[in-house]
C-alpha cells in the first residue's frame, strides 16, 4: 500500500508541479513548500484535510475541445487561454492549434485544455497550422519602428503584429479577433494603429474596432482593451450586419470576488505597508496620484490587474478590519478577469498574478464572440 509521502510526491508528479506551485495550488500558508517537502521525506504527516486538498486537486481537463462544434480556431500569443475559453463557453467552437512562448503559460494553458501550445510562432510555418474559421490573438504591443514612414503590409515586418498578418494572408480564415491595450490606438500618434488597420484592409478584411470596458460586462475591474475584428467579405456575405457587442451595464461589487479567512501570507508586512504610504505620500506632494489604491467589499469596481501585481500588489489593495491591507488571492484574480471556478491554476502565487494580470476578461471575449457566430451561422436567403 502506498504511504501518505508516495501519494503526495505521486500527485505533484502527475500534476507536473513544484511543491511550490503545488503549496500555492492548495492554498498553504507561507513556506508551504517546505512543508509539502517534509511530508514527501515522511519527516511528517498532513492532516486528512490537508491531504485531501492535495489528493482532491483536480487532473481532469475541465475545457475540453468539442469535435462536433460548429465552428474552429486557431489560439495566437495564447497565454493561458482567457480568448479560448470565451469563445468555448458558447459551444460552438473547437480549438485546432494553439501558440505561446512562456512556459508557465504554457503549463497552465495544459492544465485546463489538455494541449500543449506551439513555441515560438515565429518559427512555425504558416502552412503547417490547419484551416479553420476564426483566428484570435492578443498579440503584445511593440515600437513600429517604420510605422508612419511607409503603409501596408511591409510596414509590420520585424514585428510581432506581422506574425498574425503573415497567417492571415496564407490561411485566410472568415473571421478574426484581435485584443490590445486600449492605448494601442493613440501610439506613436495614431500611426501604429494606422499601420496594423490598413494591413488588414489590404489582406482583404472588412476591419472594425471598439474599445469595450470590462466592468461593463459583469466583472468588477476598470479594465479597458481595444478589439479588433474582421471578416472575409469574400467568405462572410452578410459581415457589414456585424455590431460589436453593446456594454451590458451589469451592477458590480468587488465584494462579489472576493475571500473571507483570507491566509495571512497575502496581508502586506509592516514595512511594505509604510512604504507604500511613504511613497504615496510623496507623489501627492509632487501633485500627482501615483500610489497605491485601496479597496473593500462594497467597491464597485477595482483599478486594472497588471501583470505586475506579483511585485507589490499596489494598484489593487483590500482593506482588513485590524490589519495591514492585503493583496488579492490569485483564485480571486481569476475571478476578477471572468474565470470560472473550475479554471485551474496549476502555477506559483507570482507567475500566477503575472498570467491573469496579462490575460483577458472573459465575459467580453465571451460577448463578442456571440456576435461574430452570430455573423458566421447566416445562410442567406
Amino acid at each position: 500500500m502506498n504511504t501518505v509521502a508516495e501519494l503526495i510526491r505521486g500527485k505533484r508528479l502527475r500534476l507536473g508541479m513544484t511543491q511550490k506551485e503545488l503549496a500555492d495550488a492548495v492554498g498553504m500558508p507561507k513556506n508551504g513548500d517546505r512543508t509539502i517537502r517534509e511530508w514527501e521525506r515522511s519527516e511528517s504527516i498532513p492532516s486528512e484535510v490537508e491531504l485531501e486538498k492535495i489528493l482532491s486537486f483536480p487532473e481532469n481537463i475541465p475545457f475540453p475541445n468539442d469535435d462536433n462544434a460548429d465552428y474552429s480556431m486557431i489560439d495566437l500569443f495564447a497565454g493561458i487561454g482567457g480568448t479560448r475559453l470565451g469563445f468555448y463557453q458558447t459551444g460552438r467552437v473547437k480549438c485546432l492549434f494553439s501558440s505561446e512562448i512562456e512556459k508557465n503559460a504554457i503549463k497552465t494553458y495544459r492544465a485546463n485544455f489538455g494541449e500543449t501550445p506551439a513555441g515560438d510562432i515565429t518559427q512555425v510555418d504558416a502552412a503547417a497550422i490547419p484551416n479553420h474559421d476564426i483566428l484570435v490573438g492578443g498579440f503584445p504591443c511593440q515600437a513600429f519602428s517604420l510605422a508612419g514612414l511607409k503603409r501596408g503590409f511591409d510596414d509590420t515586418r520585424g514585428t510581432l503584429f506581422f506574425e498574425i498578418a503573415r497567417i492571415l494572408k496564407k490561411k485566410k480564415p472568415k473571421a478574426f479577433l484581435l485584443e490590445n491595450v486600449k492605448n494601442l490606438v493613440a501610439h506613436d500618434d495614431g500611426k501604429t494603429f494606422k499601420v496594423i488597420y490598413s494591413t488588414l484592409e489590404n489582406l482583404g478584411y472588412s476591419v472594425s474596432y471598439k474599445v469595450l470596458r470590462a466592468r461593463d460586462f459583469g466583472v468588477p475591474q476598470n479594465r479597458e482593451r481595444i478589439y479588433i475584428v474582421g471578416f472575409d467579405p469574400v467568405q462572410v456575405e452578410n459581415y457589414k450586419d456585424f455590431h460589436m457587442p453593446e456594454p451590458q451595464k451589469l451592477e458590480t461589487c468587488l465584494g462579489n470576488i472576493l475571500d473571507q479567512n483570507v491566509d495571512d501570507k497575502y496581508t502586506l508586512s509592516d514595512i511594505l505597508w509604510e512604504g507604500h504610504k511613504r511613497r504615496k505620500k510623496e507623489h501627492k506632494l509632487r501633485g500627482n496620484g501615483f500610489g497605491y489604491c485601496l479597496f473593500n467589499e462594497k467597491s464597485e469596481y477595482c483599478s486594472t490587474l497588471s501583470a505586475r501585481y506579483y511585485k507589490d500588489g499596489s494598484e489593487i489593495l483590500i482593506e482588513q478590519k485590524g490589519k495591514n491591507p492585503r493583496r488579492l488571492t490569485p483564485r480571486e484574480c481569476a475571478r476578477l478577469q471572468g474565470f470560472p471556478e473550475e479554471f485551474i491554476i496549476p502555477v506559483s502565487d507570482s507567475q500566477a498574478y503575472k498570467e491573469f494580470g496579462n490575460s483577458v476578461a472573459v465575459p467580453v471575449i465571451n460577448a463578442i464572440a456571440e456576435q461574430i457566430i452570430t455573423i458566421l451561422d447566416y445562410k442567406g436567403k
